[in-house]
C-alpha cells in the first residue's frame, strides 16, 4: 500500500503504478470537504467519470452519484457444479444454447418477464420517479447480459470442479437512475455555489434531503434488480447445463451449489473508525472478514473466488476485477487481432474475439490479474482459482 498525503485526507493506494488521469481524479476526491478519514484506491484502478474505477470513499452527510456510477449494482455471481470434466462438443452446445436463451449487448427479451422475477413491490412507489417510469421496460431487460465488459464464462476450478460465472448489472434502469440524480445534483450544487468545481464531476446530494432519500431508494432498487437480473440468467444457464450434460455426457446428472453473489457500484451506511459514514464503492467489492467474493480476470485469464480479510484500511473492500490498462478505442487501435486470438487459442478457450472491434475486451487491454491479486494479498485470501474454458462477451 502506498500513501499519498497531498489532499485534505490521505489516499491509500493498493498498486505500484497509477495512470496520470486516475491520479488527478483521486486527488480531487481526497480534497472534497466532506471526506472521512482517508480514500482507498484498489489495485485494478483506472480513470472513470468523476473518480477512478476502484475508488472506495467514505463521506460525512452526503451521497455522490458519480462515485457510484451508471451501472448501479453491477456485480458478479458464480455457481460451482458437481461436474469435474466437460467435453469440447458439449461445451460448444452449451454456449450455443446460452446465446439463444440470454440476450446480449443491446438485446432485450422478446416478451416482458413475469413480475414475480422483479425485486420487491415498492418499485412503483411515488417517490421512485425513475423506477416507476422505467419499470415496464425493465421487465424486458431482466435476464439479459448487456454489453461492454459483461460476460458469461464456463470455467475449471483449482478444486477440480466446473464453474459458471456471470458479470452483469442493472442495464438501462441503473443508467437512467444515475443520470437523472447526477443532473439534479449538478443543478443543486450550482444553485448553492458549492466549492466543488463542476468540471470535477463530483456533484453531491445532502443526506436527509428528499432528493438524496429518493436517490438512495432508487439506487437500492437498482442493486436488487441487478441481482435479480444475474439470478435469472444463472437459472437459465443452469437449466441449459443440466440438460446438455444429461444428453451429451453419457447421462450425467449435475448438481449445483448455492450461487455466490457480490456487487460493486453502490453506497451504503457503514461504521468505520468509530463513525457511521456513507461508503461509496465504485468498481470495488465488499471484503469484510469471511465475506466470499469474486475477482474476475480478463477474457482468457484466471478468475478467483476469494474470502475477505476485513482490512480496515480499505474500508473492508477489495478490487472488482483486473482493471483496464487501455481505453476501448486505444485497444482497438493498438492491439493486434491475430496475436490476441492466438493467446486465447493457445490455452484452448472458446472465445468471442472475432474482429478488430472486439479488441476492446481482449486480454491485452487489461492489467495482469496475477499482479492485481498480489497487490491485494492483505485484503483477500484466494479460495479457488478458475481457468476459463469458454466465454460469451456482451
Amino acid at each position: 500500500m502506498i500513501i499519498n498525503t497531498d489532499g485534505k485526507i490521505p489516499i491509500k493506494i493498493w498498486s505500484e503504478e497509477i495512470e496520470e488521469g486516475a491520479m488527478e481524479q483521486i486527488k480531487n476526491v481526497s480534497n472534497l470537504p466532506f471526506g472521512f478519514h482517508h480514500v482507498a484506491l484498489m489495485p485494478d484502478n483506472h480513470r472513470g467519470y468523476g473518480c477512478p474505477i476502484g475508488t472506495v470513499f467514505a463521506s460525512n452527510n452526503v451521497i455522490i452519484p458519480n462515485l457510484i456510477g451508471v451501472d448501479i449494482g453491477c456485480g458478479m455471481c458464480a455457481v460451482k457444479t458437481s461436474l469435474t470434466e466437460i467435453s469440447t462438443e458439449t461445451l460448444k452446445k452449451i454456449m450455443g444454447e446460452i446465446r439463444t436463451a440470454v440476450p446480449v449487448g443491446f438485446g432485450h427479451q422478446k416478451e416482458k418477464q413475469d413480475e414475480s422475477l422483479m425485486p420487491f413491490s415498492n418499485s412503483k412507489n411515488a417517490n421512485a420517479k425513475i423506477i416507476s417510469q422505467e419499470y415496464e421496460n425493465a421487465r424486458g431487460q431482466i435476464g439479459t447480459l448487456g454489453g461492454g465488459n459483461h460476460f458469461i464464462e464456463i470455467q475449471k476450478g483449482s478444486d477440480g470442479h466446473i464453474w459458471i460465472m456471470i458479470h452483469s448489472g442493472s442495464r438501462n434502469l441503473g443508467l437512467k437512475v444515475a443520470s437523472y440524480y447526477n443532473k439534479e445534483a449538478i443543478k443543486l450544487n450550482e444553485k448553492w455555489r458549492t466549492t466543488v468545481p463542476k468540471e470535477q464531476e463530483l456533484a453531491f446530494l445532502p443526506l436527509g434531503e428528499k432528493l438524496a432519500d429518493d436517490y438512495i431508494q432508487e439506487m437500492e432498487y437498482c442493486v436488487a434488480f441487478a441481482l435479480a437480473n444475474r439470478k435469472l440468467m444463472m437459472d437459465n444457464i443452469i437449466n441449459i447445463v443440466g440438460q446438455a450434460t444429461v444428453s451429451g455426457e453419457v447421462g450425467l446428472k449435475v448438481s449445483f451449489d448455492p450461487m455466490i453473489n457480490i456487487a460493486h457500484n453502490y453506497a451504503r451506511m457503514e461504521n468505520h473508525f468509530g463513525k457511521n459514514v456513507m461508503v461509496h464503492r465504485k468498481g470495488a467489492t465488499l471484503a469484510t472478514a469471511d465475506t466470499i467474493g469474486i475477482v474476475p480476470g480478463s477474457q482468457g485469464t484466471r478468475s478467483y473466488i476469494v474470502k475477505g480479510k476485513g482490512n480496515a484500511e480499505s474500508f473492508n473492500s477489495c478490487s472488482h476485477g483486473a482493471g483496464r490498462k487501455m481505453g476501448r478505442r486505444q485497444a482497438t487501435r493498438e492491439l493486434n487481432l491475430e496475436e490476441e486470438q492466438k493467446k486465447l487459442a493457445d490455452i484452448g478457450v472458446i472465445h468471442g474475439i472475432r474482429n478488430i472491434k472486439d479488441l476492446d475486451e481482449a486480454p491485452g487491454a487489461y492489467k495482469p490479474i496475477e499482479e492485481v491479486m498480489a497487490n491485494q494479498k492483505d485484503l483477500v485470501d484466494i479460495q479457488v482459482s478458475l481457468t476459463p474454458l469458454a466465454v460469451i462477451k456482451g
